[in-house]
């Protein structure tokens, strides 16, 4: 089959990727010259650990399986099976980890919980105070977001049966199978497969009116490179509030107990630390709901996660060389892992996955191929 892919972040990649292993012929449509949205703004996290036991942690841990198998094939990608740590600063961020380290699914996951001698031997890096041990989530991950993409297409010409165009925008569904870009010309094939992320107007909009799909934005910065290898990724005890893992009487608990610093409230953070393959670190995040979204950065947030970044590694950050912010889609309903739909007959629209789009894209594109019959 002739398969038009619209969008070339994360997802829309990840579909190619599968359409051209299974001996069909791509054509990649991109509005921008390459992705620039939130497939490339993030960390890079393949995150299994704290995902809702189910159909989301069934499709993290398919996407973590293939993400191994994608990483032999294209080692550009720089994938690095570090696993992580969610550090425990309190008694009740600690009484969170102990609970959910008990559970039945905890051996699925790989949760261990570590003391805080076994913490800083996984991570030497982590000398900060007040460190009480961490959650170990073996099966975490991470790739490289700002290259990821282009690695996985350049693998993909070499079939010979894949065309990038960037730089195009697709502005109808013609007939039944076909798209026409903003410059006029006609896409044919045998089914299409809109990826389009965050956009969800224009042609979205006119295909999904209802779509049961929100942006979300958030922020993020990056330093210049530590001079000492982060052995995993770390995370803070502020992820056991977003990640729905770890919901129970414990984190109930922590959540009457120890309110959130007032900064970290009001812009609902997490510190997720990520270095990258060059020693930089990538350090995050923000989330932000309510629509319209500001334009501008917001520096609170960045002070706040700096100053913690530096109380967990017990040493001043290198120097903040970029900041900036993301936006991406999420189903209304998170218990959904994506919205997929057929809009019309052999064109389908794959969004929302929100955060979970770099970790769980590989198994999304490989289950949406498996439902097109391709």
């Amino acid at each position: 089959m002739r398969v038009i892919v619209v969008g070339a972040g994360a997802l829309g990649t990840m579909h190619a990727w599968h359409a051209v292993q299974r001996g069909h012929e791509v054509v990649h449509l991109e509005r921008e010259q390459q992705a620039r949205g939130a497939s490339v703004r993030n960390f890079g996290l393949v995150w299994v650990g704290g995902r809702a036991e189910g159909p989301e942690l069934d499709t993290a841990l398919r996407a973590r399986q293939l993400w191994e198998g994608i990483a032999a094939e294209v080692p550009a990608v720089g994938f690095r099976a570090s696993g992580s740590l969610t550090v425990l600063r309190t008694e009740a961020e600690h009484a969170v980890a102990a609970e959910v380290a008990a559970r039945p699914d905890a051996a699925v996951r790989g949760w261990e919980l570590l003391d805080e001698a076994e913490t800083r031997k996984a991570n030497p890096a982590l000398r900060g105070d007040g460190l009480l041990g961490a959650l170990w989530s073996p099966h975490d991950a991470q790739v490289e977001p700002r290259v990821t993409q282009r690695a996985l297409q350049d693998r993909l010409r070499e079939s010979g049966r894949y065309t990038f165009l960037g730089g195009r925008e697709v502005r109808e569904i013609v007939g039944e199978r076909s798209v026409r870009d903003d410059r006029g010309e006609l896409h044919t094939g045998d089914q299409v497969v809109l990826c389009t992320g965050a956009w969800l107007g224009g042609l979205v909009r006119e295909l999904a009116p209802e779509l049961p799909v929100r942006r979300v934005r958030l922020q993020m910065m990056q330093t210049d490179p530590l001079d000492e290898m982060l052995t995993t990724s770390v995370a803070d005890g502020d992820s056991f509030r977003y990640y729905p893992a770890y919901a129970g009487g414990a984190l109930e608990a922590l959540n009457a107990g120890q309110p959130q610093h007032p900064t970290a409230a009001e812009h609902r953070m997490q510190l997720l630390m990520v270095q990258r393959a060059d020693g930089s670190l990538t350090i995050g995040d923000t989330h932000e709901y309510d629509q319209p979204f500001g334009f501008d950065t917001v520096e609170d947030p960045y002070t706040y996660l700096a100053e913690l970044a530096e109380r967990v590694l017990g040493r001043p950050l290198p120097t903040i060389r970029r900041r900036w912010a993301g936006v991406y889609a999420q189903c209304r309903d998170t218990t959904q892992v994506v919205h997929r739909e057929r809009v019309r007959d052999g064109v389908w629209l794959v969004t929302g996955p929100g955060g979970r789009g770099m970790t769980c894209s590989p198994a999304i594109g490989e289950a949406t191929c498996d439902e097109m019959g391709l």
